[in-house]
């Protein structure tokens, strides 16, 4: 591999990839026992921890109550020990804010907000290592959380990267590495078995040639990770009651 060229001679990523693959993605729900429910996610080395509270009435100023729904309250933040450069992030900060307000538009366009009226739904999020793709393995953690919570759902929401390698390869999950080494970056965020796009950004422009191919390898990213979030979550629910709980993993 030489210079700053994504894949190699063979089609292989610096991680031992190819450019289809996700990295491997390792969940668990019930990671706690005071949340209304939790998860853990691991989506390569990018670990994060989501837990739920609610529904429950609103708490604070009653301005922003919702008479025909439920608010979704969402916060993001990020270990201190996070990322390789050890400096505080004071919790809502912009970026975090910024991430947190992504996180609410793809929750509420999956959770029946409906069927809870004048309540409050809140989900946290903590990103304990962060190699790439924080927001997608945030918002699968917050799915398997949702779940695990006994909240309603139309479809799983499920968040994937896709970028560019050499120019016109499209590659799914993005590492950090990756992130940094190469260009533009799409992150989608989606219903899988409906098609339905709840958010979709890109760090940098792509030529409008490249942009479907781009967006169908992102969608493909999110299905498979349906797949394995699907599947933790049939397992979570026949062993329930375990105390040690169960893994999805893909390898």
């Amino acid at each position: 591999m030489a210079g700053n060229d994504l894949l190699s001679d063979q089609g292989l990523r610096s991680d031992g990839r190819r450019s289809n693959e996700l990295r491997q993605v390792r969940c668990k729900l019930g990671v706690f026992s005071q949340p209304d429910g939790s998860a853990y996610l691991e989506q390569g080395n990018t670990k994060v921890l989501a837990a739920v509270y609610g529904p429950h009435e609103i708490r604070g100023s009653k301005t922003k109550t919702l008479y025909d729904k439920a608010l979704v309250n969402c916060q993001y933040s990020m270990a201190t020990f996070s990322t390789g450069e050890r400096k505080h992030r004071p919790r809502g900060d912009r970026k975090s804010q910024e991430i947190s307000m992504h996180l609410r538009q793809a929750l509420e366009a999956a959770v029946k907000r409906e069927l809870y009226p004048r309540s409050q739904i809140d989900v946290f999020i903590e990103v304990l290592q962060a190699d790439g793709g924080n927001y997608c393995a945030s918002v699968n953690a917050a799915t398997l959380a949702l779940v695990d919570a006994g909240i309603p759902m139309t479809e799983y929401m499920c968040a994937c990267t896709a970028g560019l390698a050499n120019g016109d390869v499209p590659l799914v999950d993005v590492s950090h590495l990756e992130e940094t080494l190469g260009g533009p970056c799409l992150t989608v965020a989606a219903m899988p078995l409906s098609g339905q796009i709840s958010l979709m950004e890109m760090t940098q422009r792509f030529h409008v040639d490249h942009l479907p191919k781009v967006m169908s390898t992102a969608l493909q990213g999110c299905r498979d990770i349906y797949q394995i979030l699907d599947r933790a979550i049939r397992e979570h629910i026949v062993a329930t009651g375990s105390v040690s709980g169960w893994e999805a993993t893909r390898e």
